[in-house]
């Protein structure tokens, strides 16, 4: 793997007035979190240590502002969200200038970034008004009475935003929540506040009423629990035993919550696979962003007749990778997040190592490269017993085993807490969805790693067991920010028997009416 060159810093795109302007309201007091680069460990800028206090009126005063914004209407809004959409595609280098200085991720894995979001405001921006109707539905008696469901916003949506994915996970689902009429207050992790605040300024280019999004920086122990207190809901994406603590405190307060949490994602070959095609995917999904992806595969279950052709494969495509931090399109893999996350990492492949385990490649820190740059590694022959079989890596990091028959990777695959994302390579495209519905993953995609999953954006995305609760994307993505309200009409007044007749005469009409009912349903259905 060989190091790709080029610029690092570019004043002209990084300068501190540039960087200041995105700093965020000021707290109750002085103190300033400190954000650095992971490109070189560098101090980039301050913004507000938001208290306790400083969430609970950040929240108070965007939902003063909910009202007028729900009155506006659904059309009014998804026209809003589209036209952010644009937004977020003209402005494209600026924010990949920004994603990468705060994560130190690569220009091309920053542009997923960038896509996605356009992707979703687009969806929701089209989707929007089929979603927010009032709907009839069937009511007790037909002729008799009648049901309407209408909608209305929940009022104030927390999004607690991860490091990994700063743009796309702080808006992801703002998007919704906010084409339903709520108001959000945002709280990304405190290494990656900048791009949160500047695409939160972008919404209101957009449209968006000055103050109805508000964006809150500071220590996640400290703003996260007063955050979930104030809102009427909270959206989590983040490790499974925080999800725990946020699932908890929604649960105490009596709201809704969505969590979007880890994965130790299986990739299975079977044996009619193309192997060149599976390894290039392979690649793809276990190495893109330096493997800080929910969705990446950390373990591959590969068909012992396919099992030497494409380990030979996936180590040639693999050694084949560049590394780099770079503004510019060109290195294949970029940097982990800090210092604490690189060890993390390191510590996991040597423990695996000093196990049995063989690192086919990689299995290295790249302190040339980068300050916490990993080497994408490779791994066969882990023990059952090593945390690298078991628990998310979210680094660099796969790991390589041969199975006997389809049955034994499927039921390899689906032995771990763990059910977020999976993938499975076959030259059968039928029978890969075959396949795919015996695996306890909320997504599994075929024949691609992870892209054509989570591009769906008309389907549903989540987890199931330890990688979440809840699902977002497509209608089901935006139901989450609303409340029903049923509306039933009795058109000739109380729906009870006459007065004149017996109890066991009305007992008796009653039993007739609730078959002819049922026979109605069957009939409709």
């Amino acid at each position: 793997m060989n190091a790709s060159t080029g610029s690092v810093f570019d004043e002209t795109r990084f300068s501190a007035d540039r960087l200041g302007s995105l700093g965020g309201a000021t707290g109750s007091t002085d103190e300033r979190l400190r954000v650095r680069t992971p490109i070189t460990d560098e101090e980039i800028g301050t913004v507000a240590s938001f208290q306790p206090d400083d969430v609970e009126r950040a929240v108070e005063r965007v939902r003063e502002r909910q009202p007028a914004w729900e009155a506006m209407g659904i059309q009014t809004r998804a026209e809003i969200v589209d036209r952010f959409g644009d937004l977020v595609s003209n402005r494209r280098a600026q924010l990949l200038d920004l994603v990468q200085l705060e994560t130190g991720k690569t220009r091309q894995h920053a542009l997923e970034e960038v896509l996605d979001i356009v992707l979703t405001a687009s969806y929701y921006g089209a989707a929007g008004p089929k979603l927010f109707g009032d709907e009839r539905r069937r009511g007790a008696i037909p002729g008799a009475s009648d049901a309407v469901v209408t909608y209305d916003p929940v009022g104030v949506v927390g999004v607690i935003a991860p490091w990994n994915y700063p743009l796309t996970l702080s808006m992801t689902d703002a998007i919704p929540a906010l084409l339903a009429g709520n108001a959000v207050v945002c709280k990304p992790d405190e290494r990656t506040p900048y791009t949160a605040l500047a695409v939160a300024s972008l919404l209101e280019e957009a449209g968006v009423p000055d103050g109805l999004v508000r964006v809150v920086t500071g220590d996640g122990s400290t703003v996260g629990p007063s955050l979930i207190d104030a809102v009427d809901y909270v959206a989590f994406t983040g490790g499974t035993e925080t999800g725990r603590t946020v699932a908890e405190r929604a649960g105490r307060n009596l709201i809704g919550c969505s969590l979007e949490l880890g994965g130790k994602n299986p990739l299975l070959v079977l044996d009619d696979a193309d192997v060149e095609v599976a390894a290039r995917g392979a690649v793809k999904g276990a190495f893109t962003n330096a493997g800080q992806l929910c969705l990446a595969p950390e373990r591959v279950y590969v068909h012992e007749d396919r099992y030497e052709a494409f380990l030979d494969a996936f180590v040639g495509e693999t050694r084949a990778l560049t590394l780099g931090c770079s503004f510019e399109y060109g290195p294949d893999v970029g940097s982990l997040i800090d210092g604490a996350h690189a060890e993390r990492v390191g510590t996991s492949v040597d423990e695996a190592r000093d196990s049995g385990a063989s690192v086919l490649t990689g299995g290295r820190r790249r302190r040339d490269v980068g300050p916490f740059v990993y080497e994408p590694t490779i791994v066969t022959d882990v023990d059952a017993d090593c945390p690298l079989a078991s628990e998310e890596t979210f680094g660099p990091v796969v790991s390589v085993s041969p199975v006997s028959s389809v049955d034994e990777a499927v039921d390899r695959a689906n032995d771990s807490a763990y059910g977020l994302n999976a993938s499975v390579w076959t030259g059968n495209v039928e029978r890969g969805r075959e396949i795919a519905r015996q695996i306890d993953c909320g997504t599994v995609c075929i024949n691609d790693p992870y892209t054509v999953g989570w591009a769906a954006v008309d389907a549903p995305m989540g987890g199931v067991g330890d990688s979440g609760l809840g699902r977002r994307h497509g209608p089901e993505g935006f139901d989450r920010f609303v409340e029903s309200r049923t509306i039933a009409t009795a058109r000739y007044g109380p729906l009870e028997p006459p007065a004149s007749l017996s109890n066991r005469t009305a007992a008796r009409l009653l039993a007739v009416l609730t078959g002819v009912q049922r026979r109605i349903v069957r009939w409709r259905s």
